[in-house]
């Protein structure tokens, strides 16, 4: 039983060391944090407001109608959340593995790699859900203003919903930045991020889609991302979202561990 009380706070406790690090070097730019919140913003305003001017209303299945505007926001909010997670983990982590060296460093100390993995997830996650609030900030606001972005009390989840978001696409990036060998090997990375925000229910519905099409952007991660939030955010809530959720933190779970093992032959041999 001692053994077990001294070693749970360790292991809560080390990983957090790497984020502590990662908040002293971005405490005189911290700005830079929030680079990747505007894009979405962005496309809220001109999709969602002025394109939605045009559209009126779109459906959502099982009779339910929203604006266009309160269609895209919840898409947009996830798209923050991967956003968030997706650069930390990728030129940002594949940075201070290759050329800063700091992992090497870090596990000459009492921290193992297992705690290097899952300190640089908790500052992903940490990054994408401020991603997240600053959404949730402007859409609160417009809200207040009239527009009415979040249509259901189920709304008040969306937060803890783009954390498992951001918690997936945090462990499958920083996954994948093991593989990478070169800077422009992330060329790859962005091939497969530009088309899931484009094409994964983010402006339109995918029953615009063939079937077989269907399938496949249903299985892809970002969509299930923007399935869940949207549930939430419109309360048209069903058991799908349980598919949504075992997804992400599936994805999150597996991305870690191999990350885990792809340091340790990277950093130890």
């Amino acid at each position: 039983m001692l053994a077990l009380r001294t070693t749970v706070p360790l292991v809560l406790a080390r990983p957090t060391r790497i984020v502590e690090r990662n908040m002293l070097v971005y405490r005189h730019s911290f700005m830079v944090i929030f680079s990747g919140f505007f894009e979405p913003l962005f496309y809220l305003f001109s999709m969602g407001f002025g394109v939605g001017a045009l559209i009126g209303d779109v459906p959502l299945g099982n009779g339910h109608t929203v604006p266009y505007a309160v269609f895209v926001a919840p898409a947009l909010l996830a798209s923050s959340s991967m956003n968030g997670a997706i650069y930390e983990t990728s030129n940002n982590f594949f940075y201070k593995l290759k050329y800063a060296k700091l992992y090497d460093a870090i596990i000459s100390t009492p921290m193992s790699i297992g705690d290097v993995a899952r300190g640089e997830i908790m500052w992903a996650l940490l990054r994408g859900s401020l991603y997240a609030i600053g959404f949730l900030v402007v859409i609160a606001v417009l809200g207040l203003a009239g527009f009415g972005l979040l249509s259901s009390p189920l709304g008040l989840l969306a937060f803890p919903a783009a954390m498992v978001v951001g918690f997936g696409f945090a462990g499958a990036g920083m996954a994948a930045t093991t593989f990478v060998r070169q800077w422009r090997d992330f060329d790859y990375l962005q091939l497969a991020i530009m088309p899931m925000f484009l094409f994964s229910g983010t402006f339109y519905p995918i029953d615009a889609y063939p079937p077989a099409l269907q399938a496949f952007v249903q299985a892809t991660p970002l969509y299930r991302g923007v399935h869940l939030i949207r549930a939430l955010t419109t309360g048209t809530p069903d058991a799908t979202i349980a598919i949504d959720l075992v997804y992400l933190m599936a994805m999150g779970v597996i991305g870690l561990a191999i990350t885990s093992r792809r340091l340790s032959r990277l950093l130890q041999s």
